[in-house]
């Protein structure tokens, strides 16, 4: 166990699937940190250039695929290549996600597909695919969801129908996979920042405050602690703990999330005219 590092994941293998930006490249950082053989993907080349170059730095092998987590079969051939190169994975980690403020009127039914594609199949693509070379027992999944999971936010239909849909294969793949000995769990983050998602939901000082005050703790979360609590449940300090849906949001989901879409479409609303 490397100083200031609680979790060694030295000899583990995990894959996170969006895992060249954001809270998903946090949560690779964390893991390549701790020891980790890590295995990132992620539709830009670009992109996952720069995570491997990046999560190289900690010294331990990296591999980096560029997919479509709506396309299966590709989704596939990188599990499969990771298998092969690092051995069954100890960890599966499915992040990738697509979102935007929208009245329902203002949504085409392509928009609505997309952010259902992104976010819903291609977890289930994910999970999937990955279910065949996960270490049975001992292995951990872990989906990364988001308040509209379960809260009705206006201007979030899709992402809303999404993420629900996500909660829902979390626990049914934890009934189904417990015998096995996989855990299924998902991590439900509040606002947090220096995310491409954040930057569309906020992309104002103005609106970035309105959401400070909307969190009980009063300030952004970041990429790290988000990390933390995956490095948390998958490890066998969580052994016990399957088809959880966890927040991790300074208690935004306790009414703040809902409120500051509500400020959003009046004031879009008001901008209008």
């Amino acid at each position: 166990m490397t100083e200031g590092q609680p979790f060694d994941y030295s000899g583990r293998c995990v894959f996170v699937a969006g895992g060249t930006s954001g809270i998903n490249l946090g949560i690779a950082h964390a893991y390549a940190k701790a020891g980790a053989s890590v295995a990132v993907l992620s539709r830009s080349q670009e992109k996952v250039d720069k995570a491997v170059a990046e999560l190289r730095e900690y010294g331990g092998p990296v591999l980096g695929f560029s997919a479509d987590v709506r396309e299966f079969d590709d989704v596939a051939a990188a599990l499969a290549t990771a298998r092969g190169e690092f051995g069954e994975l100890d960890v599966l980690v499915s992040g990738a996600a697509g979102n935007f403020p929208a009245p329902i009127t203002a949504l085409s039914s392509n928009a609505f597909k997309s952010v259902i594609g992104i976010d819903l199949i291609g977890t289930f693509n994910v999970l999937r695919a990955g279910y065949e070379h996960l270490r049975k027992p001992g292995a951990a999944v872990i989906n990364i969801s988001a308040p509209q999971s379960s809260i009705p936010m206006q201007m979030q239909v899709h992402a809303c129908s999404a993420k629900a849909g996500v909660d829902m294969l979390t626990q049914a793949c934890a009934v189904e996979w417990g015998a096995a000995g996989v855990r299924v769990n998902a991590i439900i983050p509040g606002p947090i920042t220096g995310t491409e998602g954040m930057a569309r939901l906020a992309p104002t000082p103005e609106i970035e405050q309105i959401i400070i005050e909307s969190v009980p703790l009063a300030r952004y979360g970041s990429s790290q602690e988000i990390a933390d609590c995956c490095l948390w449940l998958s490890s066998p300090m969580a052994s016990y703990v399957t088809g959880a849906l966890i927040p991790v949001d300074g208690g935004w989901c306790l009414g703040g999330a809902a409120q500051i879409f509500t400020e959003m479409r009046r004031r879009l609303e008001n901008s209008r005219g």
